[in-house]
């Protein structure tokens, strides 16, 4: 799906800024002639704008002679592309989208004082897990993916025996371009893509690439397994604290390190959404040394539930600073394990050089799947049917916690995006003590503090706040879920 940001476009009207961008779009060959271009309703619930403003854009697109519109079949990139161009003069980029100097962003609040502090598992059986962060079993579209598994084995039964690349099957690293081009709004090549069994696979071949003798940074708080694993790796793990809009680029540039780790467009734990300003103070950081890069790690971009679509600091990136990791393990199901990084284009063969020997830890069958998934357009239904299921589990819990007789004593805290946010607890002890007495009612939860690294002290707002993920809890248990909640909490 077409994805464009709408922010600081002055008072341009919306229709005219989103024309702007699909005929840039034209222009610099992202979209091909004869390509279809997403349906007025779907691209405008995408958007988060009204069916009216794409009507408008398509319109002047049309009429300017870039698209053609085929009854009853929807609108294309019109064929002949340079009798359009030649007729219009080219549009040139806003002022806007990119400053001068990336760098030049005010400074962010000084740093706060940090002390050791750490948590762990309470147990393993939970009646309603809140921090499962995984997909329930009648969510995964077996059917249709047994039907693309059976066209694999008899059209593809050569290919399902061969060497795998390195870097993963031709098809799937192409359908997965495909995909980030509609969906994300970048234009990469099937080249720049590495396929790999999972995340944690990735981060291995990171540390291999790059050398243990980097410093490595992630955010704090965050996804511990992160640090652990470039740890065990042998690689130096930094952590950099956040403010309101990300990790803070002072300390950042304080602690010396060389490649730092950060999601971007939906943090975890905190669900922090970083704003164009400070993304451009990160990139203006990785341009200040030549052995400095970003790691934007983009898990759960799928499922942003309200809202226009996040653009990605990849596709912001003018000189090849920022590696991109994403995964189908949110998407699909954690079982399997698909993920992939897509590599800056000066990096892609440095990087065959030094680990192309390594064959792709991803099954044939497995990748030649899901790559017919995607290419046919079901991993987009998919998507589509799963923003659907989530945003109705979403507002459920919300509502249910907001008319529940302990309302006036949590505050939700939560960004209105991805598939967790944050509620804090008033009066209900510690985290530990919160944390054992949900245990007993058979609620599983973790604290907002056990995300911090085990050598700083959680702040103080973070106390009694607990970080409640809904994607793996069916609809019909979120109401004993909120009475359990009461009854071990406030009762």
């Amino acid at each position: 799906m077409l994805t464009y940001s709408f922010e600081n476009i002055g008072h341009a009207p919306l229709y005219a800024h989103l024309y702007r961008c699909i005929r840039r779009d034209i222009e610099a060959g992202v979209l091909q002639p004869g390509e279809k271009l997403p349906s007025k309703r779907a691209l405008a619930r995408h958007l988060g704008i009204s069916t009216i403003t794409v009507e408008g854009a398509y319109g002047q697109l049309m009429a300017e002679g870039w698209c053609t519109s085929q009854p009853k079949r929807g609108v294309y990139v019109a064929s002949d592309i340079e009798k359009a161009a030649a007729a219009w003069p080219k549009i040139e980029p806003e002022n806007s989208e990119r400053p001068e100097n990336p760098a030049a962003v005010p400074p962010s609040p000084p740093l706060r004082g940090t002390s050791p502090m750490g948590g762990g598992e309470i147990f393993t059986a939970p009646l309603i897990d809140f921090a499962a962060r995984s997909a329930s079993a009648e969510t995964f579209p077996f059917s249709i993916w047994t039907k693309h598994l059976r066209r694999v084995i008899a059209d593809d039964a050569d290919a399902l025996l061969s060497r795998s690349p390195g870097q993963g099957v031709l098809a799937l690293r192409t359908a997965i371009a495909g995909h980030l081009r509609r969906f994300r709004g970048l234009a990469v090549a099937p080249e720049q893509i590495v396929i790999g069994a999972g995340t944690e696979y990735l981060y291995t071949l990171l540390v291999q690439f790059f050398g243990r003798d980097r410093r490595f940074c992630v955010e704090n708080p965050g996804y511990g397994r992160i640090r652990r694993i470039y740890e065990s790796l042998g690689a130096t793990c930094l952590s950099a604290s956040l403010d309101s809009a990300g990790v803070r680029p002072q300390e950042l540039l304080a602690s010396g390190a060389q490649i730092v780790h950060i999601s971007p467009s939906h943090h975890f734990p905190t669900g922090l959404i970083m704003p164009i300003s400070r993304r451009y103070e990160l990139l203006g950081w990785a341009t200040g040394a030549p052995d400095r890069y970003i790691i934007e790690d983009d898990y759960d971009s799928e499922f942003r539930l309200t809202g226009r679509p996040i653009p990605t600091l990849m596709g912001i990136d003018a000189l090849g600073r920022v590696l991109y990791m994403n995964t189908f393990s949110k998407s699909l199901t954690p079982t399997i394990r698909i993920s992939y990084l897509v590599l800056p284009q000066a990096l892609v063969q440095p990087f065959r050089d030094r680990l192309g020997f390594y064959s792709c830890t991803v099954s044939n069958f497995e990748q030649y799947t899901l790559a017919r998934f995607i290419e046919g357009g079901d991993f987009e239904r998919h998507i589509r049917r799963m923003r659907t299921l989530y945003r109705r589990r979403r507002e459920t819990i919300l509502q249910l916690l907001k008319k529940s007789p302990f309302a006036d004593r949590i505050e939700i805290l939560e960004q209105g995006s991805g598939l967790h946010f944050l509620v804090r607890f008033h009066g209900a002890g510690t985290d530990e003590a919160i944390e054992k007495k949900l245990a007993k009612e058979g609620i599983r939860m973790k604290p907002l503090a056990s995300y911090y690294a085990e050598t700083t002290m959680p702040p103080k707002e973070a106390a009694g706040t607990f970080v409640l993920d809904y994607s793996a809890v069916a609809e019909e248990k979120m109401g004993e879920a909120v009475q359990r909640i009461g009854k071990a909490l406030y009762t």
